[in-house]
């Protein structure tokens, strides 16, 4: 499995303006073509204004087919201009993991 963990920080006293509109543009398109939310969370220590969501793609691959589908539909074009035109975001990261050998492990006898 490979794990994309997503953190952006909203300008100070702008995070609801971006979760709402996150919610209503991206969300519904994210669920079609990414499909494997593991999580969506607001800070709730440390760093203010900040969200995190996680992804898990099967591979690399798996990741950018899902992801550059999403990105050639024309309503993901219509979420991105209407961020940038909102102005709510300061920072974006973006990092990928993959599970340590002893996690691996521990997730295929937790299956079997």
């Amino acid at each position: 499995m490979l794990v994309d963990i997503r953190i952006y920080t909203a300008a100070p006293g702008k995070l609801p303006a971006f979760v709402k509109l996150y919610e209503e543009k991206a969300w519904p398109l994210q669920k079609k073509y990414l499909e494997n939310c593991l999580g969506w969370y607001a800070t709730a220590e440390g760093e203010l204004n900040t969200v995190v969501h996680i992804w898990g793609y099967k591979d690399m691959a798996d990741r950018d087919a899902r992801r550059n589908a999403m990105a050639a539909d024309p309503e993901w074009g219509t979420y991105l201009k209407a961020m940038a035109e909102a102005g709510v975001l300061v920072k974006m990261e973006n990092r990928l993991a993959r599970p340590t050998g002893f996690f691996a492990e521990f997730q295929a006898a937790k299956k079997g």
